[in-house]
């Protein structure tokens, strides 16, 4: 092995690191579902026009609340892991919009403590709907 080998092994391990690093900017946390009724929400009251003709909307846990500056605020959403294999929808991704707050929702959520509590709507769409929580992977937009 000649003596620029090793510098060149260096290069390339450092050209790996600096592009996972710049690679994702996304979080990992936890997601639940919660079924209707939806109104009021604790960011804008009997307001219907606050939900997304999608219906992919959520509320938002103790971690990413903000004392309500999350209100409005939207998230590219994934399903990455669950307790059952199979429970991911592979490869889909949706975007949501937070309209309330996880702690005062007004219906009872499949799991408690957990990073977002989707609509029926935005989990079913991501996962499978008879799961009580799926992990996953956010980001803001």
């Amino acid at each position: 092995m000649s003596r620029a080998q090793p510098h060149r092994w260096l290069s390339l391990l450092i050209l790996f690191l600096v592009h996972l690093s710049h690679t994702s900017h996304a979080d990992v946390g936890s997601a639940a579902q919660y079924p209707p009724p939806y109104l009021p929400t604790a960011c804008y009251g009997s307001d219907s026009s606050q939900f997304p003709s999608s219906n992919l909307f959520a509320a938002a846990g103790d971690g990413i609340w903000d004392n309500g500056a999350s209100c409005g605020r939207q998230y590219l959403v994934r399903c990455i892991s669950a307790a059952r294999t199979g429970t991911c929808v592979p490869d889909k991704t949706i975007q949501i919009r937070i309209v309330d707050y996880a702690g005062s929702v007004n219906s009872q959520p499949s799991a408690s403590a957990t990073t977002m509590v989707l609509s029926q709507t935005a989990f079913g769409a991501i996962a499978n709907s008879s799961a009580e929580s799926i992990n996953i992977e956010f980001q803001q937009v």
